[in-house]
């Protein structure tokens, strides 16, 4: 699945099931749904998960914990804008 072909699930009501739990996270993202995207961004324990989970926290507004989710991805919290990193993430994880 390409980065266009993922946005334009964005249009449908129902998130694609084959996506993976951390692609559903960040699709409830986009829907403006956190607590649909913090509940599958914690559902693993490896550092997929781990790096929505930080964004998420940074998108929350919550810098503590989005860096001890960074730290857990082996991530250091990026610069970039929230969009721009929701892309970066998308396109790594497709």
């Amino acid at each position: 699945m390409t980065l266009e072909e993922y946005q334009d699930t964005l249009n449908g009501p129902d998130v694609p099931e084959q996506l993976s739990d951390p692609l559903k996270a960040l699709w409830y993202d986009a829907k403006e749904d956190w607590d649909q995207a913090h509940n599958y961004a914690q559902k693993h324990n490896d550092s997929q998960s781990a790096w929505v989970h930080a964004y998420l926290h940074r998108k929350e507004g919550d810098t503590l914990n989005a860096q001890y989710w960074y730290t857990r991805a082996s991530r250091t919290m990026p610069d970039e804008t929230l969009a721009q990193e929701w892309k970066n993430i998308v396109e790594n994880l497709l």
